[in-house]
């Protein structure tokens, strides 16, 4: 039996295909569409959940059953010692805080170590990577937990959002607000900070938009995550629910900025894509997390 297994949620933006060649398990999230449920990456296509999505008068997210979280852990236990899961940000949804009270019980206490480290979309995928780095140096699954989680703050997500009729279903926009936004073309960049989504600037058009994520971000990387940027310890993030020509596009605008970095880039998962709507678009950075020798944090 291996020692310790990872697994995530979908709202990593880790497809299920990906997650057998990373070696890991991915729990698909739910979703409801005029309220029939369906499961990312297991029921629907892109193409048709954004077809639905433009279509269907009710769109709304879920947590998961209890009883699908422990299937998959139990599968995971099958095959390793010990779990470290790491889904969805407390802050954006209860699934974290129901997994963290599930894991104190028996027969997952002392087997399963949720962590509970702030992130979503491309960050969370970053998390999974940073978490089989951490396996494969040796730490044991309570130290990945206590690692991961010491660099809650050592993240952000710019994301722009095309239209506001999303933001509107969802409560975080008034009715009046969205409709006079659109009226002014007014496009909200929305900013992903320790576990929160907040309105971070409105601009005028997209394109517009498009460049106040790249100024933030290039903002951070010389202030906030100056050391880690220094050391090429911040990883560049993108993501997309945008068209495939307009994904391609915001990549390669990345990289003529940021000119020798990496980029990894996601599809927004569906659960984030019910809330920001087609054609969004996101920019972010993770550094990589402190490691711990001998009770001391080191880099």
């Amino acid at each position: 039996m291996k020692k310790i297994g990872v697994i995530t949620d979908s709202h990593s933006g880790i497809t299920q295909e990906q997650a057998k060649k990373l070696g890991i398990m991915v729990l698909p999230m739910p979703f409801y569409f005029d309220n029939e449920c369906y499961y990312e990456d297991v029921d629907l296509s892109r193409e048709e959940f954004f077809q639905k999505l433009g279509s269907c008068n009710e769109v709304a997210t879920s947590q998961p059953s209890p009883a699908d979280v422990m299937e998959l852990w139990d599968k995971g236990l099958k095959d390793y010692g010990q779990i470290v899961y790491i889904p969805i940000s407390s802050g954006l949804s209860g699934s974290c805080a129901a997994a963290l009270a599930m894991a104190q019980e028996p027969p997952y206490k002392g087997k399963v170590f949720v962590v509970d480290n702030g992130r979503v979309s491309t960050a969370l995928h970053r998390s999974v990577l940073d978490a089989l780095e951490l396996v494969a140096e040796g730490y044991t699954a309570p130290e990945i937990k206590e690692i991961l989680e010491g660099s809650r703050d050592k993240m952000v997500i710019y994301v722009g959002v095309e239209t506001l009729e999303h933001l509107k279903r969802g409560g975080r926009i008034s009715p009046a607000t969205a409709a006079l936004g659109t009226v002014l073309n007014i496009k909200p960049v929305l900013k992903f900070d320790v576990g929160t989504l907040d309105t971070y600037k409105k601009c005028h058009g997209f394109s517009r938009a498009r460049k106040t994520m790249i100024e933030a971000m290039k903002h951070d990387l010389e202030t906030t995550f100056r050391e880690w940027h220094k050391n090429g310890e911040a990883y560049l993030l993108a993501a997309s629910s945008a068209s495939k020509e307009t994904t391609e596009g915001w990549l390669k605008e990345i990289q003529e900025a940021f000119p020798g970095m990496e980029v990894l880039s996601d599809h927004l998962s569906m659960g984030v894509s019910c809330h920001i709507g087609q054609g969004g678009l996101g920019i972010g950075c993770s550094c990589r997390p402190k490691r711990k020798a001998q009770g001391k944090a080191e880099n």
